[in-house]
């Protein structure tokens, strides 16, 4: 059984409301519809209701809920609340009302007023698209300091990690972190592994090199980074710097990294940057056939999250049920 099998039965326990701004993609639509239909969350689609209805062609759309966001009762009040945050940056009360129409901004505003407890999008917008109206509604988490991206990998048939589930970030936002900023992100992925997961992240911060087997700046930030996140949370497994291998193998973690709380049982991976951690989670997704669900953000003050743009609907109800698990565990 997969990780994402237990966090479809978490998610169907305890029920949230998940909202979907694009609700004329039919991959949304059918997710949405799926969703709905196996009981993981309630779905919530956005757009005018005829365009969803064409769409939805063939797909049963029962219990899924439509709003239109530039004709509903809620309108009026969002754009309100919208020109209240924002009024001190610039806003006007027109541009307000403007901003409402796009329904990515509705779906946070959503999400912030509590109609939804959280937002699923990216499946034809842009990161930015997603992460822009969620940093200026609903904000950072408290005591976050960095918002930052992971996927969520089952690799089939996989002896490491927890049974073939892994966290790799920042695969999806950061895109040549510092040292600080690496050691937050160790953090936070810890404790998103240890929400979805449910059991404790051991976290291998990655490198080329395995305790100083080679000498770079590169390296350097890692290790600086392993050092400050040990400081931060000196309860946490987090180790480096690791290689691939060092983080993973049982045998090679022994011989490379002798008395390792982490090396050879790594199942939390983070890579020095997004050209490693993009491109790592892409190989192993199609040469492993591996499951990915992301990129899920996390350090904003409630679930929003992210969609490759290649994804399948079965990717983005995946994503549905860690956008629900992640409510539940505020």
């Amino acid at each position: 059984m997969s990780s994402l099998d237990d966090i479809i039965r978490r998610a169907a326990a305890d029920k949230k409301t998940i909202v979907l701004p694009e609700g004329t993609d039919k991959r949304v639509v059918a997710a949405a519809a799926e969703a709905q239909k196996r009981g993981i969350a309630d779905t919530v689609l956005l757009g005018d209701p005829d365009e969803v209805k064409a769409a939805a062609a063939g797909l049963d759309l029962a219990g899924v809920k439509i709003v239109d966001p530039a004709n509903t009762p809620l309108h009026e009040d969002y754009a309100n609340t919208f020109y209240e945050l924002r009024k001190a940056k610039g806003v006007t009360p027109e541009q307000a009302d403007k901003t409402m129409r796009d329904p990515t901004y509705f779906g946070v505003m959503m999400v912030k007023k509590g109609a939804a407890d959280g937002m699923v999008s990216g499946a034809c917008h842009s990161t930015a698209n997603t992460l822009r109206p969620a940093l200026q509604i609903v904000r950072t988490a408290p005591g976050s300091k960095l918002v930052s991206a992971f996927f969520l990998i089952h690799v089939p048939d996989c002896e490491y990690g927890e049974h073939g589930s892994f966290i790799f970030a920042d695969s999806g936002l950061n895109i040549n972190p510092g040292a600080d900023e690496l050691s937050e992100i160790a953090i936070s992925s810890a404790k998103s592994f240890r929400t979805l997961v449910g059991v404790e992240p051991k976290v291998a911060m990655l490198s080329f090199s395995t305790y100083g087997s080679a000498k770079d700046a590169l390296v350097d930030k890692v290790v600086e980074a392993t050092k400050l996140a040990k400081q931060k949370a000196p309860d946490l497994a987090v180790d480096g710097e690791l290689q691939g291998d060092a983080a993973l193998v049982p045998s090679v973690g022994a011989s490379k990294a002798p008395g390792s709380p982490v090396a050879g049982h790594a199942n939390v991976l983070v890579f020095p940057n997004l050209d490693v951690g993009n491109i790592c989670y892409k190989l192993v997704e199609r040469l492993g056939k591996a499951e990915a669900y992301g990129p899920i953000l996390q350090g904003i003050a409630k679930p929003v999250n992210d969609l490759s743009r290649g994804c399948k609907a079965e990717d983005i109800v995946g994503v549905i049920a860690i956008t629900a698990v992640q409510a539940q565990n505020p």
